[in-house]
């Protein structure tokens, strides 16, 4: 099974993660399929971005986001933009309403800690 998951990056006791696509069974830093985006916990808020087109694309192949991505996707409004995809809206109008939102999130690019 596909799982769309963090993968830790940067230094020690500064992380950063990866969203990926991954096997759930590969572990947690190790073998993935695809990156779809990143996210920094420690700028002020959150910096999220994602490639919402293939997040689209990986959930509709029945791709399971794991819990933590599933709560920073519902921050964003992710999904509730693809309940409305799969409901049948056009895909350009949610793209275009998805960079309309991340065009709009002012992040502080400093980081805490």
């Amino acid at each position: 099974m596909v799982r769309i998951r963090l993968r830790r990056t940067g230094l020690k006791k500064q992380p950063s993660y990866r969203i990926v696509a991954a096997n759930s069974e590969a572990p947690r830093d190790g073998r993935f399929i695809e990156i779809l985006g990143s996210y920094n916990p420690r700028t002020e808020p959150f910096t999220f971005e994602v490639d919402e087109k293939k997040v689209y694309d990986w959930l509709s192949k029945g791709a399971q986001p794991s819990e933590s991505v599933t709560k920073l996707f519902e921050s964003v409004g992710l999904m509730e933009r693809y309940k409305r995809f799969k409901a049948g809206e056009s895909l350009e109008t949610i793209l275009a309403e998805a960079d309309a939102y991340y065009a709009n999130r002012v992040v502080n690019p400093k980081t805490r800690g």
